[in-house]
This record gives C-alpha cells, sequence and structure tokens, in this order.
C-alpha cells in the first residue's frame, strides 16, 4: 500500500503526483532499505510520473514507519498488514494498494493502476523452490500438494485477514512468472543504478 503523513495535504494519488511535481525535491519516501521492494516500488513511481522525491532508506520496515508515523518522511510503499493497522487508526493515509486487484483486507482502497498509473504493479510474492535437478514428478508432486494444502478452508479464509491472496500455478507458469518479474526489476534496477548497501 502507499500511505503518506497525514499532514501532506493530499488525499489521492492524483494528488500526490501533483505536489510532487509542484514541490521537486521536498518530498521524502522511506523504504525498508536498499534494493528492497519497498524501495523498488518508490523507485517505479518516481519514473512512472517523473517525480522528483527522495529516497530515505532504513534498516527494515519497523523504523521506516516509525519515522513516518512521526512526520519525518512523507510516504512509504509498504506491505499492507504492516501499514494497515495504521490507516484504519487514522495515523496514517492510505491512498492505493500496489497490487493489480484490490485487497479484500481494504477493498474501497483503489489500485494505483485505477488511480491513474497503468502498469504499476507490485507485490510481495512467495514461492516454493526446489534444487535443479529436481526430478519432474517430485516437482509435479510437491505442486500438487502444496495447491492442495492452499485451497483448505481454513487457509482460504485466514489469508484475506492478512492481506494475502493465493495464485495456484503450475511448475511452469510460476517458471514464467519469476522470469518475468526478473526482466522487470532487472530494467529498473539497471535504468537507476541501484546498489544495495
Amino acid at each position: 500500500m502507499l500511505v503518506v503523513h497525514p499532514s501532506l495535504p493530499v488525499k489521492s494519488v492524483k494528488e500526490l503526483i501533483a505536489l510532487a511535481r509542484a514541490r521537486p525535491g521536498e518530498l521524502t519516501y522511506a523504504s525498508a532499505g536498499a534494493g528492497t521492494t519497498s524501495h523498488l516500488a518508490g523507485e517505479l513511481f518516481k519514473s512512472m510520473t517523473k517525480g522528483d522525491i527522495t529516497h530515505v532508506p532504513y534498516k527494515g520496515n519497523a523504523p521506516a514507519i516509525t519515522d513516518l508515523l512521526s512526520g519525518q518522511t512523507s510516504m512509504l510503499f509498504a506491505t499492507l498488514p504492516t501499514v494497515l493497522p495504521q490507516v484504519q487508526a487514522n495515523r496514517l493515509r492510505g491512498l492505493a494498494v500496489l497490487g493489480s486487484t484490490r485487497s479484500p483486507a481494504i477493498p474501497e482502497m483503489p489500485t494505483l493502476a485505477e488511480s491513474g498509473l497503468k502498469g504499476f504493479e507490485v507485490s510481495n510474492w512467495t514461492g516454493v523452490f526446489a534444487s535443479a535437478g529436481t526430478p519432474a514428478a517430485v516437482v509435479s508432486k510437491l505442486n500438487a500438494e502444496i495447491v492442495r494444502v492452499m485451497r483448505l478452508p481454513e487457509v482460504q479464509a485466514r489469508l484475506p485477514k492478512e492481506g494475502l491472496s493465493f495464485a495456484p500455478s503450475t511448475p511452469q507458469q510460476f517458471a514464467a512468472f519469476v522470469k518475468s518479474e526478473k526482466e522487470k526489476w532487472g530494467q529498473l534496477v539497471k535504468a537507476i543504478g541501484v546498489k544495495v548497501d
């Protein structure tokens, strides 16, 4: 989710973009550190909006959120579970979710794509990998069991409460997804010269 400090005079992504363009270099975005998803989301936002927003890296989400809450920074791109309680308590203002679809945890919140940034999609994802050379039959069996467990009613009931969703795929589909993510983020990292501290 893209969140801002409540003192920032914006209520939408369009207003945030306009403010960033009107006040180049004044706005800051916190991240969990150089090279993290929150950092790359901020850089993608900057490149798509042509905004001059300063990156402030922290050593993890907790200090980044703490300084945003105190007004030391202007905004943050963070995982939904880490900032949703602060948004619900009106300590931070949520402007949009970063994924391709609205979150069941906060369905009234638009996506960044719906907010005018077509093609913007950032999501933390988790996958299961096996060692190279693992027999295809073993990979197929593992995939089937993981999908079966993830589809259990108790698991499906818990995921939306955590701001998560399950996207089942075949091993081949997952390999293609990983390749596409590598290409997408690799291009951005090269374009902006990200260095991991």
